[in-house]
């Protein structure tokens, strides 16, 4: 720093604070002190940083699985808003057991700022002992006023999907759920059966899945013996792709004899066999959100809140009118 400061002809305080990203420096200095940066190769050593400030500049990310789209979705869309902030991030997966405290314990070890929780873990860390020490973001969550919760709103993109089924003239809407654990599961849930009782039709007995087309698959087989079933609103698109092939498989076209809408709007959605009808949730808006919670909780110590993301119906060719 003070080889930058000679360069720069500039206080080591001046070099500080253009480290530091403070506004109180000239933007000609600014500029000037960054030239000398790059001249000489210099880079601000975290680890002292964090000695310094008491901050480490990291936060964490806590998932049960990256294997699912949301999961890994949300961990780009994380990493992409955190970084303009001057964040790392540090992923911490459950694992098999679901061990919630020693994610946590290893937050503490890596020294992060906060971290954010997504989804199948949510129960788990408000069942659990949170460290007091660490804020947190939970993205999908019942309402706790010990956290930011940033949320879909899943029950409403589930009561448009089934709507839309039904305005077609679909007698019922059937069901693929996601994992029991999942907030977004029950809550995606928790809307097609309102939509079903709103038209004053009976809700079928869900299936659930894990998430996974294969799950998908397993379910449509069993959906696709079942000729009174002309409609299927499945939980996330991955299971939905399942449900495709099984119809196929079992000789039901998609939508001549079933339509089938799925939840998430993935980017190959639109590529699926026929172009798949979904609710399209924002995953950059998510992300940007729970990281904007979480760094305004570290820095300005802003009281915990609840932010809802709207979703969106999006109308492929996986949806026709029943048929007769």
């Amino acid at each position: 720093m003070a080889d930058v400061a000679a360069a720069a002809a500039v206080s080591g305080q001046t070099v500080s604070r253009v480290v530091n990203g403070s506004p109180r420096v000239d933007p000609d200095t600014r500029a000037r002190v960054e030239a000398a940066m790059d001249r000489l190769g210099y880079r601000p050593h975290r680890a002292a940083r964090a000695l310094r400030t008491g901050r480490s500049h990291t936060i964490g990310l806590v998932a049960s699985t990256l294997a699912t789209v949301g999961n890994s979705r949300m961990l780009q869309a994380v990493a992409d808003a955190a970084a303009p902030r001057g964040y790392a991030v540090m992923v911490v997966t459950l694992g098999p057991a679901g061990d919630i405290a020693a994610a946590f314990e290893q937050l503490r070890d890596q020294g992060v700022d906060g971290a954010v929780v997504l989804n199948e873990a949510t129960d788990l860390a408000r069942d659990s002992t949170a460290p007091r020490d660490v804020r947190l973001v939970v993205v999908d969550s019942p309402p706790d006023a010990r956290f930011d919760i940033v949320e879909v709103d899943h029950a409403g993109g589930a009561r448009a999907a089934v709507a839309h089924l039904l305005s077609l003239g679909h007698p019922s809407v059937h069901h693929l759920a996601g994992p029991p654990a999942s907030f977004a599961a029950a809550e995606r849930a928790r809307g097609w059966r309102e939509a079903l009782a709103t038209a004053g039709v009976a809700a079928p007995s869900p299936l659930s899945g894990d998430w996974s087309a294969a799950s998908g698959y397993a379910a449509g087989e069993r959906l696709a013996r079942d000729p009174a079933v002309t409609a299927v609103f499945a939980a996330n698109d991955q299971m939905a792709l399942g449900v495709l092939r099984a119809l196929a498989d079992a000789g039901r076209s998609v939508p001549g004899d079933v339509s089938v809408v799925g939840f998430d709007d993935i980017a190959d959605a639109a590529d699926y066999r026929p172009p798949l009808t979904t609710v399209r949730q924002d995953f950059d808006v998510l992300g940007e959100r729970a990281v904007a919670a979480l760094v305004s909780g570290i820095e300005d110590a802003v009281e915990p809140r609840l932010q809802q993301i709207p979703v969106r119906l999006i109308l492929r060719a996986s949806t026709a009118p029943a048929p007769r």
